[in-house]
């Protein structure tokens, strides 16, 4: 598989909430605020701000490492990806799944996968054996943290199949109203010390 980009020790936030200045996006600023304590270089995305269509799986991105099917938004971010060792995932709870910017998001990643031919056969990925990591984050309404498990493994698996290890994930449970989640210290500080303590796996190369 190839395997030829060289990452730097950057953290890259994409959140997909359209609430702006709402939880989701209070997680993202105090996790960056952590890996800022690191005096890693950073970047926070809300793809609810971009213009990006759905994959329609015709294949033909795989080649250039970007989608070309599409002069969109998404364009811009690959090379942030490609760039960044670290990687957070934002997304709130929308009927027990990721939201569809998210979805869409992951979907047009498939541009790094590498498949052998014949197909079904082997398979991997261009961003693997990179040392990247990355942390999931999603924010509910409920109570139960089972109701909260199946979005954040939305996220998880396509970013374990792209070579990412998800070394911690963020769960906010009975969180609906916007900014809510500012009344919960305890929570905040865990998403503080979530992000200093990705920002350290990545400079010691966990």
């Amino acid at each position: 598989m190839k395997n030829n980009f060289k990452p730097k020790n950057k953290v890259l936030a994409i959140v997909a909430s359209p609430r702006k200045g709402g939880n989701s996006e209070i997680i993202a600023d105090l996790f960056i605020k952590g890996v800022r304590a690191l005096n890693l270089e950073d970047e926070t995305i809300n793809i609810t701000d971009l213009k990006f269509s759905s994959c329609v799986g015709c294949e033909s991105c795989r080649k250039d490492n970007v989608c070309k099917r599409f002069n969109d938004d998404m364009t811009s971010i690959y090379k942030k990806i490609i760039d960044s060792k670290g990687l957070l995932l934002v997304s709130p709870f929308y009927n027990y799944n990721i939201t569809a910017w998210m979805k869409a998001f992951l979907d047009r990643l498939y541009c790094f996968y590498d498949f052998e031919l014949p197909r079904p056969g082997r398979w991997g990925s261009k961003l693997s054996n990179q040392n990247r990591l990355a942390v999931t984050a999603s924010v509910c309404e409920q109570l139960d943290e089972e109701d909260i498990n199946f979005t954040l493994s939305a996220m998880d698996k396509p970013m374990q199949a792209l070579g990412y290890k998800v070394v911690k994930n963020i769960k906010v449970l009975g969180s609906f109203e916007k900014k809510s989640i500012i009344k919960n210290k305890k929570i905040l500080d865990e998403i503080e010390a979530a992000g200093k303590e990705l920002a350290e796996k990545l400079l010691t190369n966990y």
